[in-house]
């Protein structure tokens, strides 16, 4: 019997004993409220239902707390089973008061039906949840058992897989070591003729290295006589070349001072000379509006200099203005 099995068996058997105990809490209700109400007073007869109702709760804990003991393998002890007697004999009694009270017996014992089968039941409902308590105990103490077995029997062919192969690895480690040893044998063998080799060839290179330090240190000192010449030489020749630039700018700036004076001197005589009289050829009178353009004067003020109209000066104004047209330099080589 499998877990599955056990937990349909135990649904099975919690929803009928349910159905059982909800089936006789009603047809009790049904039954004992008229019997209540005609031993109660008139303005209390609203109370009838409150004893069935009282004794039935406690058949529904008797049966819910003897469902969860089963399943957690408890007992209750003494109280319990007379809670459960008891309220059984109750309800058996309430049932059947009202029949033999009228000495009905055919009615006492259909009366009785329903709490005899409340009572029976309850204690079924136990037994079986015990005995179904102890059955899931026992298969999972063989589960429990059948599964340590499996897992002392893999513990065991593990362990025994780990003892080969540790041996199989000591084996191994045996044969590499003693085949490391002998490498390492004839490595040594093989770096002591390799360092015999090296130590000559170092003293080799050592000997010709000390030749051509001495020759490179020779051709070296040469060279940087060469260096220390040809630097000298260079700073002489850039040393003579600044001097000749310094004094070939200053004569430079020095006739370009001279020109500009004597252009300042020419513009000065030609703005000097005052109106003209009438109107002076063009070469002049280019000369003349040249000279006033550079003044800052007016075109006006030009154009009386020089005797030509207002639109002839505007437009030489402008050729000044666009120094593209040249008409400055020909101005002044004109005269």
């Amino acid at each position: 019997m499998n877990s599955v099995q056990t937990r349909s068996a135990e649904r099975a058997l919690s929803s009928g004993t349910w159905l059982i105990v909800c089936g006789a809490m009603l047809y009790s209700i049904l039954t004992v409220t008229p019997l209540m109400a005609e031993h109660t007073a008139d303005e209390w007869a609203w109370t009838a239902p409150i004893l069935p109702l009282v004794v039935d709760a406690a058949v529904v804990i008797v049966v819910k707390l003897d469902d969860v003991l089963a399943r957690l393998g408890g007992h209750g002890g003494r109280w319990p089973v007379t809670l459960r007697w008891m309220t059984g004999l109750m309800t058996l009694a309430l049932n059947t008061a009202d029949s033999a009270l009228k000495k009905d017996l055919v009615g006492v014992a259909v009366h009785s039906v329903a709490p005899l089968l409340l009572i029976v039941t309850a204690e079924t409902s136990l037994a079986y949840r015990r005995a179904i308590a102890s059955a899931v105990a026992v298969l999972d103490a063989e589960q429990k058992a059948e599964r340590e077995r499996r897992e002392q029997a893999e513990r065991e062919r593990t362990e025994q897989a780990r003892r080969e192969a540790r041996e199989e690895r000591e084996h191994a480690a045996r044969l590499a070591r003693e085949q490391r040893e002998h490498e390492a044998a004839l490595a040594r063998e093989a770096a002591e003729r390799e360092e015999r080799r090296w130590r000559e060839e170092q003293e080799r290179k050592a000997a010709s290295e000390a030749a051509e330090r001495e020759e490179r240190e020779r051709r070296e000192r040469e060279r940087e006589q060469r260096e220390r010449e040809r630097e000298r030489a260079e700073r002489e020749a850039a040393e003579r070349r600044e001097r000749e630039a310094a004094e070939r700018a200053e004569r430079e700036r020095r006739e370009q001072r001279e020109r500009e004076e004597q252009a300042e001197r020419e513009r000065a005589a030609l703005l000097q000379r005052g109106p003209a009289a009438g109107k002076l050829p063009e070469g002049e009178a280019r000369a003349i509006v040249a000279a006033a353009f550079g003044a800052g004067l007016s075109v006006r003020q030009a154009a009386e200099l020089c005797g030509w109209s207002v639109g002839w000066v505007s437009t030489r104004y402008a050729e000044h203005r666009n120094p593209g047209t040249g008409g400055a330099e020909l101005a002044i080589a004109s005269r």
